[in-house]
């Protein structure tokens, strides 16, 4: 490993690590040298997979609860890398959704981040690093995603906010934003010849993104190589947005 890019002697702390993109980026966290807590609901799993890990520890709790969120950061003595992964999914068309869904979505994928970074961001020192995991939703949208869209546009625009308030501390804040991913909870769509159409005719590269082609640019904004980057949002979605 590069030093540039060396985590040795790091905590990160990994929501929604139990699967999907959530643990790749808890697994490229592990292999830079980082001690990381890998968060999720579901305490067996969590153990299940840190035990796969070098320098895991599962921390079981809903990042939705208030009260869980307090209780969880009170057991760690040092952070230095958060990573806001974390986000509900629920597409509808627009008057499907009653207002309880809406703040229910916004308090998931949009409240409880800003929580979370304004917990991280008290024990931090300087070179403390938070990362939000947005989505090309951030900044293009489509027919039947409406509260979804608002929910990563306002983590996006968080994002951009948190860096200007933190940057005096040494705290870098940046985000980065997949695309179409062949996790778990898009097994349905990877099958569906339909959508690998769409995305050959769509993506530069042709294809779904493979999970673990997230965690390096995890890596990279939580190591001393982006060390002077704060407030962008790197996109990962092979080409998506680039592409006529």
């Amino acid at each position: 490993m590069p030093s540039c890019f060396d985590l040795t002697g790091k905590t990160a702390l990994v929501t929604g690590a139990s699967r999907g993109l959530g643990l790749e980026m808890a697994k490229a966290l592990s292999q830079a040298g980082a001690h990381v807590f890998l968060n999720g609901r579901d305490e067996d799993i969590l153990k299940k997979e840190c035990a796969q890990l070098d320098n895991a520890t599962p921390l079981a709790f809903d990042v939705a609860d208030a009260q869980a969120r307090q209780d969880a950061f009170a057991q760690l003595s040092q952070l230095d890398i958060l990573v806001n992964n974390v986000g509900m999914r629920d597409r509808r068309t627009l008057h499907e959704f009653s207002l309880e869904d809406v703040h229910q979505m916004l308090d998931s994928n949009l409240v409880a981040p800003f929580e979370m970074a304004r917990l991280a961001a008290q024990m931090m020192g300087k070179g403390g690093r938070i990362i939000n995991v947005t989505s090309i939703a951030g900044h293009i949208a489509r027919m039947g995603d409406a509260v979804y869209t608002a929910s990563k546009a306002g983590l996006t625009g968080l994002t951009r906010a948190l860096a200007a308030e933190l940057g005096p501390h040494g705290i870098t804040v940046n985000g980065v934003a997949p695309g179409y991913f062949a996790t778990e909870a898009n097994q349905a769509m990877t099958k569906d010849p339909d959508v690998l159409k769409f995305l050959e005719g769509r993506t530069s590269l042709q294809r779904w993104g493979q999970p673990e082609e997230i965690g390096g640019t995890c890596v990279f904004l939580a190591s001393n190589a982006a060390s002077y980057i704060t407030g962008q949002i790197i996109t990962v979605d092979g080409g998506l947005t680039a592409h006529f």
